[in-house]
């Protein structure tokens, strides 16, 4: 596993989103794990990946979702 640590610039790049996006999610609780060292927030890349992981779906409703097939590791 990676432990590059980045800023929330360089994890909203990474994951192709906003850093707002990131600093909104530090509120809601829906967003990757992050690190909180002194003031400053930052996000290793093995806990991006694990996040992204973990948003992969089959389907678009809940519903006919394949949670399963869904976290399987592409080979």
């Amino acid at each position: 596993m990676s432990s590059e640590k980045m800023n929330t610039k360089e994890a909203a790049t990474y994951i192709r989103k906003s850093a707002s996006w990131l600093n909104k999610t530090r509120l809601t609780g829906v967003g990757p794990v992050y690190l909180k060292v002194g003031g400053s927030v930052l996000y290793l890349q093995s806990d991006l990946d694990l996040w992204l992981a973990g948003t992969r779906r089959t389907g678009v409703y809940a519903h006919c979702n394949d949670n399963v097939r869904a976290m399987q590791v592409a080979a």
